[in-house]
Parts: structure tokens; C-alpha cells; sequence
């Protein structure tokens, strides 16, 4: 099993900048996948953005040039930077990974407001 603890999200005005980030504990020497989904009030959870354990990453189409997600093995912790936000990138930001081994896990979400 693997534990996740989010941290930095909070309010900011659009045109600014949050870096979310992560950490990892447990059974983390089976961690394969870690990345970033996204749940806005009404709608359902969308992946944001993933980083797989060599270093290949995805982004959602409305993120892409903005975001850059990136991970720190030695520290297992994944980070997510978020530059020129919008009002339609406020969520409740959830971290997860995907394991070899231990199954799947999420974090507990922190949220992410972006004022007009």
C-alpha cells in the first residue's frame, strides 16, 4: 500500500501560478505511475497529468503548455507546476499512483481556486 500527501493548493488570481506536490510513502519501491486527476464541482475526475517511473509524461489537451508535471524518485514525490491558470482549471486536485504490486492509491485532494 502506498500513502499519498498532497500539498499547495489555495486561491490565486488568473494569469498566476501554483505548484502542487505530493509525497509518496510506503510500498514506493513499486511505483510506477504518479500524475495528477482533477474533479470540478458537477463534473467527473479527468486525468491532468501523469509521469511514469522512466520519465515519459502526458498532459490533458487544456492543460498542455502550461502545466509541467515532474517526479523525484529519491524523494517519491511528484509535482505539479501550474503556470497562466484559468477559472476553468479550479478543482479539487487529487494525486495518484499506479503500482506494480500494491495496487492503486489516491490522495486526500487539495484545492486549487482561480479568480477572474
Amino acid at each position: 500500500q502506498v500513502q499519498l500527501v498532497e500539498s499547495g493548493g489555495g486561491l490565486v488570481q488568473a494569469g498566476g501560478s501554483l505548484r502542487l506536490s505530493c509525497a509518496a510513502s510506503g510500498s514506493i519501491f513499486s511505483i510506477n505511475v504518479m500524475g495528477w486527476y482533477r474533479q470540478a464541482p458537477g463534473k467527473q475526475r479527468d486525468l491532468v497529468a501523469r509521469i511514469f517511473k522512466t520519465g515519459t509524461t502526458t498532459y490533458a489537451d487544456s492543460v498542455k503548455g502550461r502545466f509541467t508535471i515532474s517526479r523525484d524518485n529519491a524523494k517519491s514525490t511528484v509535482y505539479l507546476q501550474m503556470n497562466s491558470l484559468k477559472p476553468e482549471d479550479t478543482a479539487i486536485y487529487y494525486c495518484f499512483v499506479l503500482t506494480f504490486t500494491a495496487g492503486n492509491s489516491w490522495g486526500q485532494g487539495t484545492q486549487v481556486t482561480v479568480s477572474s
